[in-house]
C-alpha cells in the first residue's frame, strides 16, 4: 500500500492555503478487467485550474487512468465526478484528448479540422483556417493529413481537439516519438489553450517536460495513487518513497494488488 501520509501530505498548493476545491474527482476508482487490479483505489480531486501532470513508471497506470478520466473505460468499482457530476456523454462532449499516435482521418489537413466542426454546426472556412493558423498548418491546409511529418501529425490532431472548444483537454504522452522542435510545439500550443482556460491534464515520462508544464503532480505506482503534490513539492521533496526513487532515476517496482 502507498504511505498514507505521503498522499494526505499536500504542504502548500499554488495561492492557496488548501487544495483548491476539485474539477474532477475519482473515489474509490478501480479498474480490474481480469484477476490483477491495474488501477486500485484511487481516490483523486483534480483542480480546476493549472496543468496537472500525470507521472509513475511504466505499468503505472497513467494512460488507463486518462481512460478512465474521459469515460473511455468503464471502472470496474468506484466513481468519476466532474463538476461534482457522475460522468455521462453529455460531460464527455465537453472533453477531447490527444493521443501519443496521431489519430487522422484520411483526408486534407483542412477536411480533418472541417469534420469536427461539422459535428458542432459551425464549420465555416474562416474558422478551419484561423485553427490551422493557430498550429502552424495554414499553409498545408490542403496537403493529405497522411503526407505531414510525425511533429505536423500530432500538432494536427491538437487543433482537431481543440476546435471542439473543450473544457478539459487530456493528453496521454503527445510528444513522446517527436524531436526537441516539434515538443517545443506542442508544449506552447498546450500552454496557449490552458492561458484560454482549457484544464489541461497531461501524462509525459519527460521529466524536463514535466518541469516545464506541470502546476501540480500526479504519481502512480503499480495501479495506485502514490502522491498528487503542487509541482514545486514534488520535485524539490517528494513525500512518497517511489517519486523519491523515479526521480533520482532507480528503478521503482512494485507488486500491484491481486
Amino acid at each position: 500500500m502507498p504511505d498514507a501520509s505521503a498522499i494526505a501530505d499536500r504542504r502548500s498548493w499554488p495561492e492557496a492555503a488548501d487544495p483548491p476545491a476539485p474539477l474532477g474527482e475519482t473515489r474509490g476508482l478501480v479498474y480490474r478487467p481480469s484477476d490483477t487490479a491495474l488501477i486500485d483505489g484511487i481516490d483523486l480531486k483534480i483542480p480546476g485550474r493549472g496543468r496537472t501532470v500525470v507521472m509513475g513508471p511504466n505499468g503505472a497506470g497513467k494512460s488507463l487512468l486518462l481512460r478512465l478520466l474521459h469515460g473511455l473505460l468503464i471502472p470496474t468499482a468506484g466513481q468519476v465526478l466532474w463538476g461534482g457530476r457522475p460522468l455521462d456523454d453529455g460531460l464527455r462532449r465537453q472533453q477531447a484528448m490527444v493521443f501519443q499516435r496521431p489519430v487522422l482521418l484520411r483526408r486534407s489537413v483542412a477536411a480533418n479540422i472541417r469534420f469536427v466542426l461539422n459535428l458542432r454546426g459551425r464549420a465555416e472556412s474562416a474558422q478551419v483556417s484561423e485553427i490551422l493558423d493557430e498550429v502552424g498548418l495554414g499553409e498545408l491546409a490542403h496537403r493529405p493529413a497522411r503526407l505531414l511529418s510525425g511533429g505536423e501529425q500530432q500538432r494536427l490532431t491538437l487543433a482537431r481537439a481543440l476546435a471542439t472548444n473543450p473544457q478539459e483537454l487530456f493528453l496521454d504522452e503527445p510528444t513522446a516519438s517527436l524531436d526537441p522542435a516539434s515538443t517545443a510545439a506542442i508544449e506552447a500550443i498546450v500552454n496557449r489553450a490552458h492561458a484560454r482556460g482549457t484544464k489541461i491534464i497531461f501524462v509525459t515520462h519527460d521529466l524536463g517536460q514535466a518541469r516545464r508544464l506541470a502546476d501540480d503532480v500526479i504519481f502512480l505506482n503499480a495501479g495506485r495513487l502514490a502522491e498528487h503534490s503542487p509541482a514545486h513539492s514534488f520535485f524539490d521533496n517528494p513525500a512518497s518513497q517511489a517519486a523519491r526513487d523515479y526521480l533520482e532515476g532507480r528503478l521503482v517496482i512494485r507488486k500491484p494488488s491481486r
